[in-house]
């Protein structure tokens, strides 16, 4: 089985040698590349004297690395991890297995159930947002995901040729675990250890940009793929509203025989066109996601028959 090593990078001068060193031990067949996403270290130079294939990436952004990983390599399993030292290589036997034997389309590191993260993690308010992004996802997919957004995974080539990447940044772990449960991929959670960065060595993760992206992605996602729910809600709501404004207006007519609330009743007419509108878009849009999915399995199939002849 041919593996590669994914590794984006930005100014990881300080621990790229490490980690290839490490996983260079631990999968000696495997060929690792480093994506230089524009560093203004030496990151590309020390991966290079550590025996890596260096690539560049000039569009800013982990998602546009991720996308260029996945477009360019061809492999039968992929494993990425992030370029700061804080995945222990030795876990990638226990990541790549589930993917050797079939029974996997996907293997996520969870950092999060060990509780190795929230020991070793100093930076604030991240624990809470990867239990309020955890908490959003299996809410909506009915799933029960450990960890969301963690950097440490293992694809087979079903899932990185069939994977649509649209996210520009650090929103693409969250991409990719709702892609999966949305298409009924395999999925399956390892327990990892997870350590803090070196000293010296700077997250380029903003907790309050960056998190505001994910949850906008969330968001955006749950429109795309469950458009029948999302919009059921606002016209739910939009109903509700509109009953409540409505109905002194209907009472009032009841009584009297006269509307002397003009506002209130037009705003309740307009409220209750809204909640029409919404469930029909809801319809509409539900109709073309299914065929969407429909779309996405014949070209599973191409892509996994693909692979049988190569």
């Amino acid at each position: 089985m041919e593996i590669a090593i994914l590794i984006p990078c930005y100014n990881e001068e300080q621990t790229i040698g490490e980690v290839i060193k490490d996983f260079k031990k631990e999968l000696p067949g495997a060929t690792i590349y480093v994506y230089d996403n524009n560093s203004a270290d030496n990151t590309s130079k020390v991966a290079e004297e550590h025996g890596a294939i260096v690539k560049k990436e000039w569009r800013q952004g982990k998602g546009n690395v991720v996308r260029s990983m996945f477009r360019e390599i061809d492999a039968d399993c992929y494993v990425m991890v992030d370029g700061d030292q804080t995945y222990p290589a030795s876990f990638v036997h226990q990541l790549i297995d589930p993917i050797k034997d079939g029974y996997a389309n996907m293997v996520i590191g969870d950092r999060l159930s060990n509780g190795t993260y929230t020991e070793e993690n100093k930076r604030p308010f991240h624990n809470f947002g990867n239990t309020l992004v955890k908490g959003l996802i299996n809410f909506l997919y009915k799933s029960e995901l450990n960890d969301i957004m963690t950097g440490y995974r293992a694809f087979d080539r079903l899932f990185v040729k069939s994977m649509p990447v649209m996210s520009p940044g650090f929103e693409i772990e969250t991409e990719m675990s709702i892609h999966a449960l949305d298409k009924r991929l395999a999925i399956k959670e390892i327990a990892i250890d997870y350590r803090d960065r070196p000293e010296g060595s700077e997250s380029k993760l903003n907790t309050l940009s960056d998190g505001f992206k994910v949850l906008n992605k969330i968001f955006t996602l749950f429109k795309e793929y469950k458009p029948m729910l999302f919009f059921a809600i606002w016209a739910l709501l939009f109903m509700i509203l509109g009953l409540a404004s409505g109905i002194p207006v209907i009472t009032e007519f009841a009584v009297t025989g006269e509307v002397d609330k003009i506002p209130s009743a037009i705003l309740a007419v307009g409220l209750v066109l809204l909640s029409v509108v919404s469930l029909t878009c809801g319809l509409i849009l539900d109709t073309v996601a299914t065929s969407h999915k429909k779309q996405f399995e014949l070209e599973l199939n191409k892509i996994s028959n693909e692979g049988k002849y190569e």
